[in-house]
C-alpha cells in the first residue's frame, strides 16, 4: 500500500526547521502538484534549488520573502519535505515541469514520492483552510513546537483534521461486490466505502454504508487493515463482511447518487490493476487470490 515504503522510514513529527537548497518541496495548485520531468518520462519531486528557477522575481522584498517561505512537513529517511506556497510558478511553457494530477502521482512516482505527495496534499489543504481562526476570525499563527495552528487572540488551537472512513469487501460465497463511484475522476472498480458519522461505531458505519449503497444486510464483519489516505484526508479502515442470506436476497438496490455501478463478481472476474498503493486494491487481491 502507499504507506509501505520499507526499508525507508516515514517521520511525521513536526520540526521548526528552515528549508535548504537540497530539501524537497511540494508546491500545489489546487489538488495538482508541481513535479519535474526526468529523462522526458519520469516525474520526481523537485528540490528547493530546482523549483527556485521557476519562481517569478520582483523587486519587492516583502514579495520575495513571502514566496520563499516554506513550511516543514515531514521526512522520509534523511530527506526533508517542505510545503512551498507559491502561486506564481507557471510550468505550462516548460517541458521539464508538470502539474500532475492525483492519479498521475499514483502511477508515475516512486512509492515514497506517492506517499509524500498524498500526505503533503492533506497538510496543504489543512493549512489553506485554517489561515484564520474559525472562532473569532483572527489570523492564525504557526506553533514552533508541534504541528498546530493557534489563535493569538482567543487561544483556539487547531490540529490537522483526519476523517475516519471504511472500505467494505462484501462477499457472498465465491463472489465479491465491486462498485464504481458516481461523478468521480477515479473510474476503476472499487469497494463499498463511506465516512464514519457522529455517534456511530465503525462497525455501525460498515453496516450503514452497505445498506445505503446497495441495500443489503450483512454478517460476520471482520477487520482487515487500515491506511492513511492523504489524498482525501482520510484514515481508511478495511473490513470483510458477508451477505446475510436470512435478511437479504443479494439483489442490488443501487444508490445512484453515490455509485454509478455495482455488481457481484467471481474471483476470476476481479481485475488486477498492479498498482500496489491502495487498501481497496489489496483487499480485492486478497479475495481474488484466496483458494
Amino acid at each position: 500500500m502507499i504507506q509501505d515504503i520499507a526499508p525507508k522510514k516515514f517521520y511525521n513529527q513536526y520540526r521548526d526547521e528552515k528549508c535548504t537548497a537540497q530539501d524537497k518541496v511540494l508546491i500545489y495548485d489546487g489538488r495538482n502538484v508541481l513535479l519535474k520531468r526526468e529523462n522526458n518520462t519520469r516525474l520526481v519531486i523537485p528540490t528547493y534549488k530546482e523549483a527556485e528557477t521557476l519562481m517569478c522575481v520582483k523587486k519587492s522584498e516583502e514579495y520575495e520573502e513571502k514566496n520563499k517561505e516554506a513550511i516543514y512537513l515531514f521526512a522520509i529517511d534523511d530527506t526533508k519535505y517542505f510545503l512551498l506556497n507559491n502561486q506564481n510558478i507557471n510550468a505550462d511553457k516548460n517541458t521539464k515541469w508538470h502539474y500532475a494530477t492525483v492519479n498521475e502521482t499514483r502511477q508515475l512516482l516512486k512509492k515514497e514520492d506517492a506517499m509524500a505527495t498524498a500526505t503533503g496534499l492533506h497538510l496543504s489543504t489543512w493549512y489553506s483552510v485554517n489561515q484564520y481562526c474559525g472562532s473569532c476570525g483572527t489570523k492564525t499563527v504557526h506553533d514552533k513546537v508541534q504541528r498546530m495552528l493557534y489563535c493569538p487572540k482567543c487561544h483556539n488551537m487547531i490540529f490537522p483534521r483526519i476523517a475516519p472512513a471504511v472500505i467494505v469487501a462484501l462477499t457472498h460465497n465465491d463472489r465479491i461486490m465491486l462498485t464504481k463511484y458516481a461523478g468521480r475522476e477515479y473510474t476503476r472498480y472499487a469497494l463499498i466505502a463511506g465516512f464514519n458519522e457522529i455517534g456511530e461505531t465503525i462497525e455501525e458505519t460498515v453496516r450503514r454504508e452497505v445498506m445505503e449503497e446497495v441495500g443489503m444486510n450483512i454478517k460476520n464483519i471482520r477487520y482487515y487493515k487500515s491506511q492513511p489516505w492523504g489524498i482525501a484526508g482520510d484514515l481508511l479502515m478495511g473490513f470483510f463482511a458477508e451477505l446475510d442470506e436470512e435478511l437479504s436476497d443479494g439483489i442490488i438496490h443501487l444508490d445512484e447518487e453515490e455509485l454509478s455501478y455495482a455488481s457481484w463478481m467471481t474471483r476470476e472476474e476481479v481485475p488486477d490493476y498492479k498498482e500496489g498503493l491502495s487498501l481497496t486494491h489489496e483487499m480485492m487481491m486478497v479475495f481474488k487470490n484466496e483458494k
